[in-house]
C-alpha cells in the first residue's frame, strides 16, 4: 500500500555539556573573538565528553523525538543515521543506535551525505515508508565534528561543533494537509575533493604514522573563497527547487531552516532568494557547524520554542562535502 506523504510526528536534539568558546580559541590559535564572529557568526560550539560517542548523542537526542512521537524504542520500523564520524566505520553508527535504543525489530543503516545528510536520511525513509515497506521510521543526524578538527588550521578549526538531532517520521493519514511535500537532493562527486576527509578509507589504508604526520585524517576546507559562492548558489538552487516541485514559491514559505555552515553565507541566500532574515531559523551563533546534525537541531529548537506551528510551510535546505546539496519543503 502506498501513501500520499509522510509526515515528522516527533523531533529531538542533544547539545553536549562542554563548551568551547571563541575567547577559548584565543587561548589556543592566532585569532579573536571578533575576527570568528564577523566571519563565521559563531560565538560558540559544543564538545562531547571523551567517553561521549556519536551514538551517545543520537541516543539522547531520539529520546525526546519518540516521546514527541508517542513512540517507543520498540515499536520502530527502521532506523537511518545520517553521520560522517560514526563510532566505528563497521558497524554502522545507527547499529550502535538501536543498540542503546533497545530497538530490536528496527533495521538499520547509516547515511554518508555529510552537511546534507539530514535531508538525504529523511529522503530515504520517505521512500519506505510511502511504499509500505515500514510504517515508521527514526531519522537522525548525529555528529562528533571536533574530533576531525586540525587546532592548528585557523581557517577551518573555528567552525565545527558537536550535536545530534531526530525525528520521527510516519505515513499521513488521508485528508491529512501536514507532511513531506518535496525533497530534491543532488550530488557532485566531481568537486568532492573541496571539502575533504582524506584518511581513514582505502586511498589511506593502512593507516600509518605518515597518514597521521600529514594530517590526512583532519576535516580540510580548499578553497573557501569558491566553496562560498557554490555553497550560496546551492542552498538558493535547492530551495526554488522544492518549492517549485511542491507548486509553491518561496514567498509562500513561513520557515527556512538551512544548514548552519556560516552565517554570512545563510545571510547570502536569504538575498539571492529575496527572504527576509526574520524567515530564517539560526543557531549558528550558539552551536557552530555540526554537519549533519544542524538542520535538525535548529528544526528541533523551532518546534520547541513554539516558533513553527500547525500548518506552516518549512523549508530545508543544506550543501557540504561530497559535494551535496538538497532541499525539502515540509507542510507542518
Amino acid at each position: 500500500m502506498t501513501t500520499r506523504r509522510v509526515k515528522i510526528v516527533g523531533t529531538g536534539s542533544y547539545l553536549p555539556e562542554g563548551v568551547l568558546t571563541n575567547h577559548d580559541l584565543e587561548k589556543m590559535i592566532d585569532t579573536t573573538d571578533e575576527w570568528i564572529y564577523t566571519r563565521t557568526g559563531i560565538k560558540e560550539r559544543r564538545v562531547a565528553r571523551p567517553d561521549e560517542n556519536t551514538s551517545d548523542l543520537a541516543f539522547r537526542a531520539s529520546l525526546p523525538a519518540l516521546e514527541a512521537a508517542g513512540l517507543s524504542p520498540e515499536d520502530l520500523d527502521l532506523i537511518v543515521m545520517a553521520t560522517i564520524t560514526p563510532d566505528t566505520h563497521c558497524p554502522c553508527g545507527a547499529n550502535w543506535l538501536q543498540a542503546k535504543l533497545n530497538a530490536s525489530k528496527a533495521v538499520t543503516f547509516d547515511v554518508a551525505a555529510a552537511c546534507s545528510g539530514f535531508i538525504f536520511a529523511l529522503s530515504v525513509a520517505e521512500q519506505y515508508l510511502k511504499n509500505g515497506t515500514f510504517r515508521n521510521a527514526l531519522v537522525v543526524g548525529a555528529e562528533i565534528m571536533t574530533r576531525t578538527v586540525d587546532y592548528t588550521d585557523r581557517s577551518s578549526c573555528i567552525l565545527w561543533g558537536d550535536g545530534a538531532g531526530a525525528a520521527v517520521v510516519i505515513p499521513a493519514s488521508d485528508g491529512d494537509e501536514a507532511g513531506v511535500l518535496s525533497i530534491c537532493l543532488h550530488t557532485d562527486g566531481a568537486n568532492g575533493e573541496n571539502l575533504l576527509l582524506p584518511g581513514g578509507g582505502s586511498r589511506t589504508t593502512p593507516i600509518s604514522h605518515e597518514s597521521v604526520d600529514k594530517k590526512l585524517h583532519y576535516l580540510r576546507m580548499i578553497e573557501a573563497n569558491r566553496s562560498f559562492k557554490v555553497a550560496v548558489n546551492c542552498f538558493a538552487d535547492a530551495c526554488l527547487e522544492a518549492v517549485a516541485i511542491a507548486g509553491y514559491t518561496i514567498d509562500d514559505v513561513d520557515h527556512i531552516i538551512p544548514h548552519q555552515a556560516n552565517a554570512r553565507i545563510i545571510q547570502a541566500m536569504a538575498k539571492k532568494l529575496n527572504v527576509s532574515m526574520d524567515k530564517v531559523v539560526m543557531t549558528i551563533e550558539r552551536y557552530g557547524n555540526s554537519s549533519s546534525a544542524t538542520v535538525p537541531i535548529a528544526l528541533d529548537d523551532a518546534v520547541k520554542s513554539g516558533r513553527i506551528r500547525k500548518g506552516d510551510l518549512v523549508l530545508l535546505t543544506a550543501f557540504g562535502g561530497g559535494l551535496t546539496w538538497g532541499g525539502a519543503l515540509i507542510r507542518w
